[in-house]
């Protein structure tokens, strides 16, 4: 066990699914998995265990922000070995093509900052998703018919945001959307080996200024679970 996570070694699989809210993370174990078992409450970000179609997967909360997402990912990395991460979680849109409950794979997330920063110096790297996983993710996405964009996220380090000069950026660049973890996770899988890849679904938008209800989001997200793990073990 780690610091942050209380689980033997044993008891984390290879393919880790990271939600932010550890209780997305409950929810997806009960509602996918066969024979979860909650095998870290350390701070109250709670991780799981099970199978899906056989394979074995943990779901581990990150929490919000690239910082905290980092203390896992490092950690489900160097002292538990995940081969691969995939990041689940709700963006706000940033195109008008770009529909509520629309699902984006994240080919590429830029930022203003990362925990990672630190490392390059003046080198602005640019994080991507793993290949394989983008493309089965897509047919996944494909197969169950679900309205789905690929390219371009942006990854930022603040939840209430004071630079609508930025996001008039992003959006004259063609960023799909907005969250807030997926750049450093994109960074730690490439600095170690490892795959990663965000599946997003759209809970808002910037530009028309819908919200998802409460009530009409788990519903929206079971599509994103289904196909990260569809994606994970194509």
């Amino acid at each position: 066990m780690t610091i942050h996570i209380g689980a033997p070694k044993e008891d984390i699989a290879p393919t880790v699914l990271m939600p932010g809210d550890p209780y997305r993370a409950k929810w997806a174990a009960e509602t996918f998995l066969q024979n979860a078992k909650c095998v870290n409450e350390v701070r109250g970000m709670l991780g799981f265990t099970g199978t899906w179609n056989g394979h074995d997967v943990t779901i581990q909360g990150s929490g919000m922000g690239m910082p905290s997402l980092s203390i896992y990912a490092n950690e489900l990395i160097a002292d538990y070995d995940a081969q691969t991460l995939i990041r689940i979680g709700s963006c706000g849109g940033m195109q008008k093509h770009v529909g509520m409950r629309d699902i984006i794979l994240a080919m590429t997330a830029s930022t203003i900052s990362t925990p990672s920063r630190g490392i390059f110096k003046d080198l602005n790297f640019a994080p991507c998703a793993d290949y394989g996983l983008l493309s089965a993710a897509y047919a996944a996405a494909q197969q169950k018919n679900v309205a789905t964009h690929v390219g371009g996220i942006y990854s930022s380090d603040v939840f209430y945001d004071e630079r609508p000069d930025l996001n008039d950026q992003m959006i004259r660049h063609g960023i799909l959307g907005v969250e807030m973890e997926a750049a450093e996770l994109y960074n730690l899988a490439a600095r170690h080996g490892r795959r990663a890849l965000a599946v997003l679904t759209v809970s808002d938008h910037l530009i028309t200024h819908e919200a998802l209800p409460s009530k009409d989001r788990e519903r929206s997200f079971g599509d994103m679970v289904e196909i990260a793990l569809s994606a994970a073990f194509a």
